[in-house]
């Protein structure tokens, strides 16, 4: 009889612009305060890409570092996935810029929209594509450059995002089984609260989308905070049902990085210390889809967890999406 197939994660990687842009920068952009921004949203810093720097660029280097820790060459690679919301063009997919660069031409690439729960979206279609049979080894990667579509006059949105990429390398395996469970949500009732106006089929490009900055995030915060903080713990809840884990079994919660006070507001909720919630929003603030997986990479690197550690994604985002999952540290 054949024993089902698992899915081992294999390595992660991480990859951040060089230029920081510090909430002191931000002051003499916009009228704020490095205390009214640290107090409200817990972030002290951001990267920031160049302009000649797109997503796919971010990408191609944390696939890199994920390769290099997976210990394995592009060419093994037979599916790229990348959870993105600022794709270099809205065609072609980043995916298949990103396989231009690495090299394992022929092998399907595209793009998953779910904006920040994109990851976990991510990790749940990599899981089934794996589980099926149909790949053996994948490339899931998230990448974000949320400051190229970001209104810089607007001292309640620019001062909460960044850029950045982590990617992680899944494959098939016998033995082992690092995803235990994958929870996700939405629904779009909520699409009118955090959401991009221009730039699709709705609002195509022109002189008066261009004109009344309709090609930039708009929020509305308070809003989102109620339903992120709920749905975030659902989200966790259910994953860790179908896990079979309890919150005693997990060595470390981490949360999508889009505002502390949304953090906090969850760890309080599920009776979560703060000791083992991971947190590096100050450093990096949001960064959509990138966040969980660049947040469990530096887990890693830094020896937050361990091997056979389990740690718990979450997630919430645009659509409105949510989304947990519950992984194995290898």
């Amino acid at each position: 009889m054949n024993r089902k197939i698992g899915v081992k994660i294999l390595g992660t990687g991480s990859y951040f612009p060089k230029k920081i842009l510090t909430n002191a920068d931000l002051e003499k952009m916009v009228d704020t305060s490095d205390e009214w921004i640290s107090t409200r949203t817990g972030i002290s810093e951001r990267r920031i890409s160049e302009k000649n720097e797109p997503t796919s660029e971010l990408a191609y280097k944390a696939s890199i570092d994920a390769l290099m820790s997976a210990n394995i060459k592009a060419e093994c690679i037979d599916l790229i996935l990348v959870a993105t919301t600022t794709p270099d063009m809205l065609c072609p997919s980043t995916a298949c810029f990103l396989q231009m660069r690495l090299g394992p031409t022929f092998i399907p690439a595209f793009d998953l929209s779910a904006a920040c729960s994109g990851f976990i979206y991510g990790i749940a279609v990599a899981k089934a594509f794996i589980e099926s049979g149909l790949y053996k080894t994948i490339l899931l990667v998230g990448a974000e450059e949320l400051s190229k579509f970001t209104d810089w006059t607007d001292r309640n949105t620019c001062v909460l995002f960044g850029d950045g990429a982590g990617a992680m390398v899944l494959s098939a395996s016998q033995e082992n089984n690092d995803i235990l469970s994958v929870f996700l949500g939405a629904n779009g009732i909520y699409s009118n609260l955090l959401f991009l106006p221009a730039g699709g089929s709705v609002h195509p490009a022109t002189v008066h989308t261009v004109n009344e900055k309709m090609h930039t995030i708009k929020m509305h915060g308070r809003e989102v905070f109620k339903i992120a903080v709920p749905k975030m713990v659902l989200a966790a809840t259910k994953a860790l049902e179908l896990s079979g884990k309890r919150l005693d079994d997990i060595k470390l919660f981490i949360p999508h990085q889009a505002n502390m006070r949304i953090i906090e507001a969850v760890a309080k909720k599920m009776g979560i210390s703060m000791d083992k919630v991971f947190v590096n929003i100050y450093k990096t603030g949001n960064i959509s889809a990138a966040t969980t997986i660049t947040a469990l990479d530096e887990a890693i690197k830094t020896n937050r967890v361990n091997k056979n550690d389990i740690v718990e994604l979450i997630a919430f985002g645009g659509g409105f999406t949510w989304g947990a999952a519950v992984i194995k540290v290898t």
